[in-house]
């Protein structure tokens, strides 16, 4: 479980940050590592921090784009410290871990991290599955990123070393079908979005958080490829239908 776990962070601003992570990811065995735009990196002062975790920096992977980062992934968590105009399904860092626990081995799962001043926008957020919030005192609310990712990992460990008797997947069976990926959800909602708007259901100058909220719902559901792929095929029908 823990090796198809991605920790993905976004626009990192010190790089001693980005060693701080690579250490505690490799204290709990990950070893996926994705960095969205770094501000600096390689950096000496990374590597310093890694502190023995050198080779996790070495083999990570420098993207430009969130969607470069997710596009393999079949369930993405987005970290938040704050609550939403809009609620997402929101957990805990052991209830994640007891969400993943039974995920399928072949499930790859990418956990977001966003910038060390403000996290992750509204729009990173929307491209997740689910969000998972760290309670901390509210009186001291502010979390160094390597010790937040230093939680989130430990509980996930904590779910591989010991069994978890109440986990059970997120829809309650065994799945029969390979979940989809982000790349191909993010299809899907283009798909979507073009055709609301092609039906004049969605009107790109008042879009009244309608998309975002078509998001919720799909992502809270988990589909997997063949539902993607049949609900791209009633959007085809309607648009040949309203095209005829």
């Amino acid at each position: 479980m823990l090796g198809n776990i991605r920790i993905v962070l976004v626009n990192t601003t010190h790089p001693g940050n980005i060693g701080g992570v690579a250490r505690a990811m490799k204290n709990m065995g990950l070893s996926d590592l994705s960095l969205v735009k770094p501000k600096k990196f390689p950096h000496a002062d990374a590597l310093a921090r890694a502190s023995g975790a050198g080779d996790l920096l070495d083999q990570a992977r420098v993207v430009e784009t969130l969607d470069e980062a997710l596009a393999d992934c079949h369930l993405v968590v987005g970290t938040s410290a704050r609550s939403r105009t809009i609620p997402w399904p929101l957990v805990n860092p052991r209830e994640l871990a007891a969400i993943v626990a039974p995920l399928p081995q072949a499930t790859r799962v990418a956990i977001v991290f966003g910038r060390e001043d403000r996290g992750l926008t509204n729009e990173e957020l929307q491209r997740c599955h689910q969000h998972v919030h760290i309670p901390v005192d509210e009186q001291f609310s502010s979390l160094n990123l390597a010790a937040a990712v230093q939680v989130i990992t430990y509980e996930l460990r904590m779910a591989k070393e010991f069994d978890i008797s109440a986990a059970k997947p997120c829809w309650g069976t065994e799945w029969d079908v390979e979940l989809a990926e982000s790349r191909e959800l993010e299809l899907m909602f283009d798909h979507l979005e073009q055709t609301l708007t092609e039906i004049e259901f969605l009107d790109p100058q008042k879009p009244r958080n309608l998309m975002p909220r078509l998001r919720r719902l799909f992502l809270r559901a988990v589909p997997d490829k063949i539902e993607v792929n049949v609900l791209r095929g009633m959007l085809s029908a309607i648009q040949k239908r309203c095209r005829d």
